[in-house]
């Protein structure tokens, strides 16, 4: 059969386009499959201790064993799917509860109480061994405008407290500070606690930075303010024998101006460029957003439309960068009016109503911004993490037995193909089901035996990449 188009005109046109597509893989590379924390906790740097994570963890335990002693009031309290089948009385309840402890995970599965017993025992583990995934040690909006020898002394405190915590192994998995903006007020007060938190910590351990260490820079608005953090950091490193690159950053997204900029177009791919690979991550600030749109205080939450439209125009912008995407904060606070120890029975119920009800408005915003695929967000007090680990598995275990499913049909249906061209379209599309099972893995919504229902060995899940599971696979199956 006689073709129109050559062979050298072919590959002639397709070696061009190879070039234009490998740029924009480059550019466009997919999510990242390193674990991302599932929420980050902003504490002020003058209160924040080496321990504080610990002790943030034994508050909301403490609140949690309080406001639901059991799983069926916090089933009720956050209204989880099956809650109104569940007992009242509270012998009943301690009837299921004994019945479910005695059964087999298998069983238990087919019992109306399971999610609601599952999510909240998972709470209660979480709670005891890893309840900050991610601290923010905060010298901005949680820190406040001090005189500068006593926001001299804070960061060199907390440096410190730093440093016996790499030592103690009480730090969160994820850890950084926030500065002060570089904008024409700020500027040099955030370069000189960031020199001088940095200098004092390097200096203290040798040369040696926590795991997962970030730099957030808040209200970033234009470019220069990226690249001007970047000239910094090279500075910091020559200076204190770092690798070149091995500061990271993160940004805010907390103005009007950094979603649509004077010229009417979206200048976060801009901003992001300008961090030249350093920024990881854009945390969305509810509270000064909402206000830079002329929003009351009244009506500045995570529920306005506003936000959702600063949310899918960030999406839009970064989407398949790599960068990680934060929610910002529920302000509702779970504490009773009442306190002390002698307390009226009005009083307890008050105070467990109010809980309660702060706990089901925040499960409410974590809900709606994990439908909305945003996989992470702030939390206030300790109060809060009991509400965003429920919320956090209940979403996971909602939908895992379809997850489940589906990634081990597309594991198998890609098992039997050849390596194509379309190689990437596969990985998309599975890089995506793995992700899933790796977050929920990574936040302790499901065990390791519990993914490898995928029908993926553990290797594979730890590879954390799905291209380089199709590629081993097709490799053993064409030996």
């Amino acid at each position: 059969m006689k073709l129109s188009i050559t062979e050298n005109d072919r590959d002639r046109l397709l070696n061009e386009l190879k070039s234009a597509n490998l740029n924009f893989q480059k550019t466009y590379p997919g999510d990242r499959p390193d674990r991302q924390p599932v929420h980050t906790v902003y504490g002020g740097a003058n209160l924040f201790k080496s321990d504080t994570c610990i002790r943030m963890g034994e508050i909301a335990l403490k609140s949690l064993q309080t406001y639901a002693p059991n799983f069926v009031i916090l089933a009720k309290a956050l209204q989880l799917k099956g809650h109104e089948h569940l007992p009242h009385l509270e012998k009943d309840i301690y009837e299921l509860t004994k019945k479910l402890d005695n059964m087999s995970e298998a069983a238990r599965k087919k019992e109306h109480a399971w999610l609601s017993y599952s999510v909240y025992n998972k709470v209660i583990k979480k709670l005891q061994s890893e309840a900050v995934e991610d601290f923010r040690i905060d010298f901005e909006d949680g820190f406040g405008n001090r005189p500068n020898d006593e926001e001299d002394a804070t960061a060199v405190n907390a440096a410190t407290e730093v440093t016996i915590g790499m030592a103690n192994k009480t730090l969160s998995p994820f850890i950084g500070i926030r500065i002060k903006p570089f904008t024409e007020d700020f500027k040099n007060r955030g370069v000189r606690t960031l020199d001088i938190f940095l200098t004092t910590l390097l200096q203290k351990t040798g040369g040696s930075l926590p795991g997962n260490f970030v730099v957030m820079l808040p209200k970033v608005t234009i470019p220069e303010q990226m690249t001007t953090m970047v000239r910094l950091f090279e500075i910091l490193e020559r200076a204190n024998n770092l690798q070149p690159g091995t500061l990271k950053m993160e940004t805010m997204v907390e103005a009007t101006q950094i979603v649509l900029d004077d010229e009417g177009r979206n200048p976060l791919m801009r901003i992001i460029r300008a961090s030249e690979g350093r920024c990881i991550a854009a945390h969305f600030g509810t509270y000064d957003y909402t206000a830079s749109a002329g929003i009351t205080a009244k009506y500045q939450t995570m529920s306005h439309p506003v936000c959702d439209f600063a949310h899918h125009m960030t999406k839009v912008a970064l989407g398949g960068t790599g960068i990680f995407l934060s929610d910002g904060a529920t302000n509702v606070i779970p504490l009773g009016p009442h306190r002390g120890e002698r307390l009226s029975f009005e009083q307890l119920a008050e105070n467990r109503h109010t809980v309660h009800k702060a706990w089901l408005t925040g499960f409410h915003h974590t809900t709606h911004s994990l439908i909305n695929a945003r996989y992470q967000g702030w939390d206030l007090h300790p109060s809060q993490l009991p509400m965003r680990y429920a919320a956090t598995y209940s979403f996971f275990l909602s939908a895992y037995e379809d997850a489940v499913f589906r990634l081990k049909t597309f594991v198998d249906r890609s098992a039997i193909s050849t390596l194509t061209g379309d190689i990437f379209d596969d990985a998309a599309t599975g890089q995506g089901l793995l992700n899933f099972f790796l977050m929920a893995m990574n936040c302790g919504a499901i065990t390791e035996e519990e993914a490898l229902l995928t029908g993926l060995t553990l290797e594979e899940i730890h590879s954390r990449s799905f291209y380089k599971i199709l590629e081993g696979r097709r490799h053993k199956h064409s030996n």
